[in-house]
């Protein structure tokens, strides 16, 4: 099981290219990437927050809990 990252999903849904999320969230567009692409370690709840806020949407619509894609 692993946390899977559905950033790429929501930003489709909301119309809402890469940059103009990093730019409204406050990050670099290259750690948005990291994030978007399953990469990243760890997130900060504060990031997470204005992510929501941002594509009005909860933390369930950006991360979720399932099978591993291994």
């Amino acid at each position: 099981m692993a946390i899977q990252i559905n950033l790429d999903v929501m930003m489709a849904k909301r119309k809402m290219r890469l940059k103009t999320l990093a730019e409204r969230v406050g990050v670099t567009e290259q750690n948005l990437s990291v994030l978007k692409n399953g990469k990243a370690k760890a997130i900060r709840f504060s990031t997470l927050d204005k992510i929501c806020e941002v594509l009005e949407c909860q933390p369930g619509d950006v991360l979720a809990y399932g099978e591993d894609a291994d």
